[in-house]
């Protein structure tokens, strides 16, 4: 579930927010009255949602939008005429329905939950000396199996896979092997 913070210029309508979303089982991290404080309270927080008001006495949403690392989702809470359509900010009108704005929380934070798992397994950069030995076994496997280039990484995949290791360790042992 992800952390959420709540900002508005009246301290009260915050705490009035966080307390109805604890209830609702949801985790807020701050109830805050000023953008700068949201941006702190969010600054150590990933893949978080910052529920807002569209003004402040040091800021407007625009610009503390601008200042969300990626991962963080704003949720705008204003009238009509208050803000203007934008791809990367939701916007629930006032007044505020209860369970209109439970219900756009959950859509986010299951969005924020697949991005999250998304991101979890995304395949992992390689340094350049592992993509050399990664390259260096294909090319031996390919020199003297007669495989093309597919069928060598394929190999060295299953071989990974066969023995519980990983393709490093198995691009290891061909050139070890080799070697001897």
């Amino acid at each position: 579930m992800s952390h959420i913070v709540i900002a508005f210029p009246k301290l009260e309508v915050a705490q009035n927010l966080k307390k109805l979303l604890s209830q609702s089982g949801y985790t807020v991290t701050a109830a805050v009255n000023s953008g700068s404080a949201a941006l702190q309270a969010m600054g150590g927080l990933d893949h978080s949602i910052l529920i807002c008001a569209p003004r402040f006495r040091d800021m407007i949403y625009e610009e503390i939008n601008d200042c969300l690392t990626n991962g963080n989702q704003m949720l705008l809470v204003a009238t009509q005429e208050m803000w203007e359509p934008s791809g990367d900010i939701l916007c629930i009108r006032t007044p505020l329905q209860v369970h209109e704005l439970l219900e756009t929380i959950r859509m986010m934070d299951e969005s924020l939950y697949r991005l999250r798992r998304k991101q979890r397994n995304r395949p992992k950069l390689r340094s350049e000396e592992d993509r050399a030995l990664i390259r260096q076994a294909k090319e031996l496997l390919m020199t003297r199996n007669c495989m093309t280039e597919d069928e060598a990484h394929r190999y060295i995949q299953k071989r990974a896979m066969d023995n519980g290791t990983g393709l490093i360790e198995t691009a290891q042992m061909i050139v070890a092997l080799n070697n001897n």
